[in-house]
This record gives C-alpha cells, sequence and structure tokens, in this order.
C-alpha cells in the first residue's frame, strides 16, 4: 500500500481491516501523538505481532522527535538499533541466528541475504524504504544502558541518592513518595520486604534522606551507612532513636549495606552515567534520545530496585516541567508484569500509579506491555486512553482484558455496548490489533505495519557489548578530548639570561641563608597608605604543577635549580552590574572580577577592555601572602608611586564604571514567532529542548483549528452524502419495485395476447409502468453522480485539509531555528563598583637549565579566566 504522507505528530501504525470481511484495506492508520498524553496499554501473547506493533510506535515516535524512555526487561527492544539504510546483506549478517539459517537449509550468509531481500520486500509493501529508515536514524541518538553491567552504557545509581532539585517547601509529599520508593528499593536489594509504615529500617532511612535532602546535601552509600550507625536525627516520633532502633540492630543493617556495597559484582552499580532523566531525554546538544533500558541479566530484586529508582526519579523530573497538551516524552513499559499486580504493594507501583494519573498534564505519555494480562492491576490502568489488545492465549486471558478494557471505556464516559468486543478479540490473527481509543468514535481492527528496525530477536549481554562498542569508544574519545584540566597558564621566560649558580660555602659553618630575591623583586613589600585597598589572589597552583608547566613548555628534560613565588602588583576590580527588562521579565545581577596588570610600573594605562575577568568570587580573595618555605619566598616587585592615596583608587574606580555602563551588554537569544527567550544562565541545550516543545505544541494547535475549521465543512458534506445514500436506496428499491411490477404487466399483455384479449387499456398500463420504471432509473443515475460528486468533493476537501496541515508542520520545522539576539543594557544606578584596590599576583619563579643554558620563567600561580 502507499504510505501517508510525512506529518509529524501522526503515527503511521499499519492498516485498517474491514470488520465485515477481514479483509485489508488501504486506509492508514494514523495515530495521533497527542492521544498518548493519556497513555497506552498492549496486550497479547507471544507470536501476536505486539513487539513489531510496538517497536513500529516507537520509531515514529522517534521520527516525531520525541524522546523515550524504554524499559527492556527481555532484550527485544535492543532491536531497535539494528537500523540499516542501505539494506544489505552484510548489514544483516552480523545478527544472524545461525541456528534461524539452519533450521531453514541455508548458510548464514544465504540466510543474510534473503533476509535483505525480506526486509527490503516488506517495507516496500507498506510504502517505505531505504530512506525513512535513515530519517529514523539521524533522529534520535539511541543508548542501551546495562545496569550493573558495563556490557552497555553502565548506570550509576549514586544520582538517586542525590539531593533533588525539588524544594521541600512548595513539593513536600512528591520528594517523601520518592524518599520512600528509595528507600523501599535499597532495603529489598539487601534482601528486607519493608512496609514504609511499619518496618522500623524503612521508617529510619526515610529520616536520614529527609534530614540530608531538606538541607539540600546529596548521599551517598558511604555516607548512608555511616549515617545508619550514627543517626543525624535524635529522635523518632515521641522515641529517641536508640530506643526506637537500639544501637545493636542498626549496626547489622549498617554490615548488610556495607557487605552489598563491598561486593565486586556491586561495583558496577557505582560506575557510569548518572540516574539523570534530563540527560537520558537529550544528549548535551539538545538532540532528543531513545534510552534503552536492558534489564534481562539482573535478578528479580535488582530489577525492582532499579525499576522503582528510574520510576521515582521520572516523577521527581516530571514534577519540574511545565503544563503541555502535547507529547514530550515517553515512558516504554516491555513487560509490565511483577511490576503493577492487582494486590500486592512493591516499590515500583506507586510512582507508578503517579504517572498514570498525572503525567498527562505534563505531556509525558506511558506505554505498559504485557503478555501476562492476569496478573495485572487493571483498575490502575483506567486511566489508559488507548488499548491495543492482539491475539490471546487463553480464555482467561480475554476475560481479564475485556474486564479491563471496559473499566477503561467506562471511566472515559463511553457506553460498551455498541460493540461485541468478545467477537473481534475472538477473531484476531497474528498482527492484526484491536485499538480503542477513547479519543475516536469508536474501535478499530488494523495490521501493524512493516517495521524499519531489524527485529532479530531479544539480544544477549555479549551482542550488547558487540552492539554498543563503537558508541562506547566515540563517548571515550570525546571524554578524553575534553578532560577537564587546568589550563596551562602562560610561561613568562628570558630566554638566554645567564643565571648564577647557586653555590654553598664549604669555607665555613653553615648559616641561615637569606634567600636570593629575583632581579626586580625584594623581600619586603612595599608600604601603602593605610586608605588604600590591598588583596591578594589565592593561590590555586601547587609548586610541582608549576614545575610541570615549565618543563612542558620548554619541551625538554629540565635541572630545576629553585622556585620562588613572586607577587606583582595589579589593578583589581570588583563590580555588579543589573540587567532589567520588565517586558522580558528579566531582572539579572553578574558579578565582575577585573584583574588590569600594571604596565610600565605606572596607573596611566590602565585599560579595562584588556583586563581579565578571573573566576573569583568577591569572598575568595585572601588578606595575606600564601606560606611558603622560606627558600622560596615570597618576593614582591615594586609598586607604582602615583598609589600614594585611596583617591588615585577612586578615580580609576569611576573609570571602571564608565566602561562597565558603555560595554556590557546582557546578550539574549530570542524566538520572535514563539515569543520566547533564553533565560539568563539557561544552557542553549535547555533552550532548544524548551523550543521544541512550544513548536511542538504551536503546531499541534494550529493543526487543530485548521481541522476544526475543516470539519464543519467536511460534516456538511458528509451529511450531504449520507442523504444521497438514503435516498439512493430508496431510489433502487422504488426502481426494483417498478421493474418486478413492469415484468408482471409485460406478462399480462403477453398472455392477453396469446388468448386474444386485446386491450388499449392493457397496452397503455405496460407502457406507463415502462415509463415508470425508466425514471425511477434516471433518478437512480442522478444520485449516484451526486454521491460521486460529493466523495470527489470530499476528498479535494481531505487532501486541502491534508496539504495545509503538512504545511504547518513544515512551517515550525523551519521556524525552529529561527533565532535573533536581543540586548540588555544597564542602567547608571545599575552599575555598582564594590570596590577598587592593588591586587597581588602570585607566580611561580622558576629557575632551571635545559641544557643549553640556565632559564627563569614565571607562571601565574592563581586562577586564570575561564576559556
Amino acid at each position: 500500500m502507499q504510505a501517508p504522507p510525512e506529518r509529524l505528530g501522526a503515527f503511521y501504525l499499519g492498516a485498517e481491516i474491514d470488520p465485515t470481511t477481514g479483509e485489508q484495506t488501504n486506509t492508514p492508520i494514523n495515530y495521533d501523538a497527542r492521544d498518548l498524553t493519556t497513555h497506552a496499554v498492549c496486550v497479547g501473547m507471544t507470536g501476536s505481532g505486539k513487539t513489531g506493533l510496538c517497536i513500529g510506535l516507537l520509531e515514529e515516535a522517534a521520527i516525531d522527535k520525541v524522546p523515550a524512555l524504554i524499559v527492556d526487561p527481555k532484550g527485544d527492544l535492543t532491536n531497535l538499533l539494528l537500523q540499516f539504510p542501505d539494506l544489505l546483506p552484510d548489514d544483516f549478517r552480523p545478527w544472524i541466528n545461525a541456528d534461524d539459517a539452519r533450521r531453514k537449509g541455508q548458510t548464514v550468509e544465504e540466510y543474510a541475504e534473503a533476509t535483505a531481500d525480506l526486509w527490503r520486500k516488506g517495507l516496500a509493501d507498506w510504502g517505505q524504504d531505504g530512506s525513512r529508515i535513515q530519517m529514523l536514524k539521524d533522529s534520535v541518538d539511541y543508548t542501551v544502558y546495562t545496569p550493573g553491567s558495563d556490557a552497555g552504557i553502565p548506570v550509576s545509581i549514586l544520582g538517586s541518592l542525590a539531593a533533588p532539585t525539588l524544594s521541600f517547601d512548595t513539593h513536600a509529599e512528591t520528594l517523601r513518595d520518592r524518599i520512600s520508593g528509595t528507600t523501599s528499593a535499597l532495603l529489598g536489594l539487601v534482601g528486607i520486604d519493608a512496609d514504609p509504615i511499619l518496618s522500623r529500617e524503612a521508617i529510619l532511612l526515610s529520616n536520614i534522606f529527609e534530614h540530608f535532602w531538606r538541607k539540600g546535601e546529596d548521599l551517598d552509600l558511604a555516607k548512608l551507612i555511616l549515617s545508619i550507625q550514627t543517626p543525624p536525627v535524635r529522635q523518632v516520633g515521641v522515641f529517641d532513636v536508640d530506643t526506637f532502633f537500639p544501637q545493636k540492630d542498626r549496626f547489622g543493617l549498617a554490615m548488610a549495606f556495607n557487605n552489598l556495597m563491598a561486593a565486586p559484582t556491586f561495583q558496577a552499580w557505582l560506575e557510569g552515567d548518572p540516574l539523570d532523566i534530563d540527560r537520558l531525554f537529550f544528549t548535551a546538544e539538545g538532540k532528543p534520545r531513545h534510552s534503552i533500558f536492558y534489564i534481562a541479566h539482573l535478578s528479580d530484586s535488582e530489577r525492582m530496585f532499579f525499576v522503582t529508582l528510574l520510576l521515582e526519579a521520572l516523577v521527581t523530573w516530571m514534577r519540574g516541567q511545565t503544563g503541555t497538551t502535547s507529547l514530550r516524552a515517553l515512558l516504554y513499559f516491555d513487560e509490565i508484569f511483577g511490576f503493577f499486580p492487582p494486590v500486592q504493594e512493591p516499590p515500583s507501583k506507586k510512582p507508578m500509579l503517579t504517572l498514570l494519573k498525572q503525567a498527562r498534564a505534563f505531556g509525558l505519555g506511558a506505554v505498559l506491555v504485557t503478555q501476562n494480562p492476569v496478573d495485572i492491576d487493571y483498575k490502575g490502568l483506567t486511566n489508559a486512553g488507548t488499548w491495543f489488545i492482539g491475539k490471546l492465549q487463553a480464555e482467561r486471558d480475554k476475560d481479564r482484558v475485556l474486564q479491563g478494557l471496559k473499566g477503561a471505556i467506562a471511566e472515559a464516559g463511553r457506553s460498551v455496548d455498541a460493540v461485541d468486543y468478545d467477537a473481534l478479540i475472538t477473531a484476531l490473527s497474528s498482527r492484526v490489533f484491536l485499538m480503542n481509543n477513547v479519543h475516536e468514535d469508536g474501535p478499530v481492527l488494523f495490521h501493524t505495519r512493516w517495521v524499519m528496525s531489524y527485529l532479530r530477536g531479544p539480544l544477549t549481554r555479549p551482542q550488547v557489548r558487540e552492539l554498543m562498542a563503537p558508541k562506547k569508544a566515540a563517548l571515550a574519545a570525546q571524554a578524553a578530548s575534553h578532560v577537564e584540566s587546568a589550563p596551562t597558564p602562560p610561561v613568562r621566560q628570558t630566554a638566554q639570561e645567564a643565571v648564577p649558580a647557586v653555590t654553598a660555602s664549604t669555607s665555613a659553618p653553615a648559616q641561615p641563608a637569606e634567600p636570593n630575591a629575583p632581579k626586580g623583586f625584594s623581600p619586603i613589600q612595599a608600604t601603602l597608605d593605610p586608605s588604600v585597598a590591598q588583596a591578594y589572589l589565592p593561590v590555586d597552583m601547587s609548586r610541582s604543577r608549576a614545575v610541570k608547566v615549565v618543563a612542558d613548555d620548554a619541551g625538554r628534560a629540565i635541572d630545576v635549580k629553585a622556585v620562588q613565588m613572586i607577587y606583582e602588583p595589579a589593578v583589581l576590580g570588583a563590580a555588579t552590574v543589573r540587567f532589567l527588562d520588565r517586558a522580558k521579565r528579566i531582572d539579572e545581577k553578574q558579578d565582575f572580577m577585573l584583574l588590569s596588570p600594571i604596565a610600565n610600573n605606572t596607573l596611566t594605562n590602565i585599560d579595562w577592555e584588556r583586563a581579565d575577568a578571573l573566576p573569583l568570587a568577591l569572598s575568595a580573595l585572601e588578606r595575606s601572602v600564601a606560606h611558603t618555605e622560606a627558600s622560596e619566598g615570597p618576593f614582591f616587585a615594586p609598586v607604582p608611586e602615583e598609589i600614594n592615596t585611596e583617591r588615585e583608587l577612586r578615580a580609576i574606580a569611576s573609570d571602571l564604571s564608565d566602561w562597565l555602563y558603555y560595554n556590557k551588554r546582557l546578550t539574549i537569544t530570542t524566538h520572535a514567532t514563539l515569543k520566547i527567550h533564553q533565560a539568563p544562565g539557561e544552557s542553549d541545550r535547555a533552550f532548544r529542548i524548551r523550543l521544541q516543545d512550544a513548536a511542538r505544541q504551536q503546531r499541534d494547535a494550529e493543526v487543530d483549528k485548521l481541522k476544526s475549521k475543516y470539519r464543519t465543512q467536511l460534516d456538511r458534506l458528509e451529511d450531504r452524502l449520507d442523504k444521497y445514500k438514503k435516498d439512493l436506496a430508496q431510489d433502487e428499491a422504488a426502481y426494483g419495485a417498478r421493474k418486478q411490477q413492469e415484468w408482471v404487466s409485460l406478462g399480462e399483455t403477453v398472455l392477453n395476447v396469446f388468448l386474444g384479449r386485446r386491450s388499449s387499456r392493457v397496452l397503455s398500463t405496460a407502457a406507463s409502468k415502462r415509463s415508470m420504471t425508466s425514471k425511477a432509473k434516471s433518478e437512480i443515475e442522478r444520485t449516484q453522480e451526486e454521491i460521486a460528486d460529493l466523495q470527489k468533493e470530499i476528498e479535494s476537501l481531505e487532501k486541502e485539509l491534508e496539504a495545509a496541515a503538512d504545511e504547518i508542520t513544515r512551517k515550525w520545522a523551519e521556524l525552529l531555528d529561527d533565532l535573533s539576539t536581543d540586548e540588555v543594557k544597564p542602567r547608571r544606578a545599575d552599575v555598582d563598583v564594590e570596590f577598587v584596590a592593588v591586587g597581588w599576583m602570585p607566580s611561580w619563579l622558576v629557575t632551571y637549565h635545559d641544557g643549553i643554558a640556565n632559564r627563569r620563567a614565571a607562571v601565574p600561580a592563581y586562577a586564570l579566566p575561564n576559556e
């Protein structure tokens, strides 16, 4: 069949099936992405085709650039990374199952070629090709995470113990729910099935978490273990902590966590990417991600532990988002069995219920899948707006699914009596699904389309390791190129200066020697008027680091003769500039710490344009020199003679204020069409993500408005069409009756002629009936023409609607990059120079021999400006 035009927000899932004939039609299933904000449930037995359906849905979400968290307990969803735009046999061959080839009586190479042909034909049958696979591949970043293993990208759980950014003042209930889930998951990992209200272990841990999180302090396992032994709270309820939970018993709990932490197999849980939902949804550049959590290798307790932490982190992330009616992100759970039971209350159930009830308002959709439809809490699933039901194995499975489906339909205020769901489900075959969407008029039967990803089946850990090897290599190379290290300071060097060697006298007893002051420096600091403010930049570089910098700069081995600390004067200015724009709701203060070296020992050449902006707060400045060994100094350069009183510094402060007023601007990036600007301090990545959300909402709103406009016209035409169809049915019935009467009249006429009873009246009656039959036939033809014209008009209007919707989608895709910059200028009163002082710059002066001559190099020892 012909695939529908590519339109964002519409998921191409397959083609409708006529329920009366069971035949597939050419009507594509275009599922509205926003309907997933009311969540979806997919049930079906093994072999029903639900993996293909759900991978197809995730492919469409990726093309729509909707990020997703994908929980994969069996390993099927790793197939999403098997995307081969060229559809070459060599692409498929590494992932061919040798047993499958052998059963077909083929070699692996032959089977790979047959599979490539099969995929090429299957895609073509559904109007797809390699270009659509390439578009899918380019749309999102795919990553397979393996908690507790380094086969894929490992996940560190330590981030889940870190204090959330939400405030207890406004989100106390949310944070306590997260604490409850986290403590239950942790205790489950050490074999303790804890009730959050009755278990003293759970209560103690919850109090410890709340104590630290209220203060904004992160926890890790080591800190948690120590806090169990010596709790930071002295009272639990009305009892002191030792009465509530004696120290001896607490030691046993602490030892259980210590054993867990000490186990070599647990170290994989402490390494890798943090469980940061924002980073799991988007790359550092703001590209959407599909993060697949492969947990097939974990034990049941480990699975529950990780899934609970993930869900709790997702709920916390959700609370920090703004409301939206568009689909912002997806949670896909491939097998919910065991995590959402009808009676038990595992730690994973509460955050899952919270998501099902509240995530819609934040544009977060959940897709829950199971092949075990009996042991699921269908009462909790009444919040699901879309049900995908595939072939079921047993009658009791069908009964339980019908119970849940009818509950969801009733929850939406619909009647369940109009459709025989039992018969529809019973008749389902492989890859055929019943879709009941509360946002549509009724249920639909459809056949799933051919997926673009190669459905190889569940991957093992070694295969996941092979699959993710290129990704891990790329990440390692990226990390190596972005290793955060101190910037190499500029080295000031006198290349050919001969430095006298320092020798010790042997003719007299050794005496404590006065350190030799470098040329131009003195061990005595110049005395300034008390009114002249002075400050010392903190030493940020060690002696050994300075020597290494000099050696690296020399490019050869050096023989270090001496290392001394020197201080040189500069003009140091600290100021705050406020940028205010009430129309844009901007009120931003920026602090500046500017350092201007003194050239030629005079203050006449202070140029703030060339000053260094130091990454220092005012409170970081020192009041005295750094401590050094006696032989290292410190030594001081002279101060300009102009600095006699604070009057000179006041003049410099006035110059600084003028310079800041005329030169400092707050540059903000603005999207004029969306009327959104980048907030001060907001990263480009966060701004890009916010723009995508806003553009998606605007696109959906415009498409809705367009559909509403065309819906009125289409409804009017369809009403007319229905009327003409009814008229046609009546005309056809009348024509049939007239035809029958004509034949009867004709028979009577023939009989009368045969009997010799010719009568003009009989002949006239026959002619009249003939005329009426002809007239009835003409009425049918006219009605058929009217119907054909109306159908053409409806088809034309639908195409016009589709083209207009595509134009809206294209417009917003192109407008996303339509950015401009604005500048906010400070008012004169908003420039506040807090102080101007003589700032002393520390440097390490290294005297060394490089094999050619003795040399000296000065390495700044203070924090350098950010690159």
